[in-house]
């Protein structure tokens, strides 16, 4: 399959936690053709179901996870002025967007604004002021202009609690040679590399030996909800996730087409047998593995495994340049991972 021309479908969507309407809709139509059963669940994941044919019927499925929601923001007040106090959905700083222009999702349609910091021309007079000329600005020096009146906001439906996303027109991927550079690539490349596997998976499945659950989840960012509903209705004891990695000297990762194969995070260390299968996994597939313990760091398997919904966990990356910024991949990063991917699934105890 081409994976370019989807991922770009799934970067321009918009899918902030809570309402990721848009990107589930893409993930529900692709899994849709190379899953034999896809649906929505009640907590607003994308369930997709790869039935094994002559396979033990006493082996437990996998389920594999990536998430659909991205870093944004979210209303805290509507000022008297018409601008908005906005604070982080999900893992964000200001420093993740910087000064651009947004779109404020209200009742019926997306209002333009501009997220604010305020003019670098000034004598740090404020606390605001000198949060921006020292480059260390906070939620609460960030507004957005709207440049409309709080009766005409109040009209469009936005309110406190109301999401405020990237402008479509920076959703845009810029290519770098070899390399696609773009916001939201976490986690849109792990979605369109869980597609891909979906589809090869399909089409080897006389090799299959369990049944595979595809699982694009809800809330990641904010509280691994979408993950906890999942894995405590979908059977299977070993869930995999699907992320970006970071980049960075202290875990020793690179960017690069090998996918990163995380030993453990911030909620807990992988099982060592599901760790161990990946790598393997990954050099079957030709790819030299980057293991690495990402302390800083936690994923939807992590979090269902240290929650007791499921008995193994593991977690494959994307190596990934500037993530929750404008991050960087390579195009071969995700067919790599993919493959990677597909290559566990169909032989886990390899």
């Amino acid at each position: 399959m081409e994976i370019q021309p989807l991922l770009e479908q799934l970067l321009l969507a918009r899918g902030p936690g809570g309402q990721e309407d848009e990107v589930r809709e893409i993930c529900l139509r692709e899994l849709s053709q190379y899953c034999d059963e896809a649906s929505v669940d009640e907590a607003g994941n994308v369930r997709g179901l790869i039935k094994a044919r002559g396979g033990s019927s006493q082996a437990q499925p996998i389920r594999v996870m990536a998430h659909l929601d991205e870093i944004a923001m979210i209303v805290k007040k509507v000022r008297d002025d018409g601008n908005l106090e906005v604070v982080a959905l999900g893992g964000a700083q200001p420093i993740c967007f910087g000064v651009c222009p947004v779109e404020i999702m209200g009742d019926s349609d997306c209002l333009p604004g501009v997220l604010s910091y305020g003019s670098m021309h000034n004598s740090g007079g404020s606390t605001q002021g000198r949060d921006v000329l020292s480059g260390a600005v906070k939620w609460s020096d960030v507004h957005v202009v709207t440049r409309r009146s709080p009766q005409a906001l109040a009209e469009a439906g936005v309110r406190p609690g109301v999401r405020v996303v990237l402008s479509q027109h920076w959703r845009q991927p810029f290519l770098v040679n070899d390399a696609v550079a773009a916001h939201f690539l976490d986690d849109r490349a792990p979605l369109a590399a869980v597609i891909a596997a979906a589809k090869q998976i399909r089409n080897r499945r006389q090799e299959l030996q369990q049944d595979v659950w595809f699982v694009c989840t809800t809330l990641e960012e904010e509280s691994n909800a979408g993950a906890l509903y999942a894995a405590s209705r979908v059977p299977g004891d070993t869930t995999v996730a699907v992320e970006v990695g970071p980049v960075l000297d202290e875990y020793g990762t690179v960017l690069s087409a090998d996918p990163i194969i995380n030993t453990g995070d911030q909620k807990g260390y992988y099982t060592r047998s599901v760790v161990d299968a990946l790598i393997k996994a990954a050099q079957r597939s030709g790819y030299h593995p980057q293991v690495a313990l990402l302390v800083d760091f936690a994923s939807d398997a992590s979090a269902v495994m240290s929650s007791g919904v499921a008995a193994r966990a593991g977690c494959i990356a994307i190596p990934t340049e500037n993530t929750h910024g404008f991050e960087m991949v390579l195009n071969e990063g995700i067919v790599a991972c993919a493959a990677t991917l597909t290559e566990y699934l169909l032989y886990p105890t390899q």
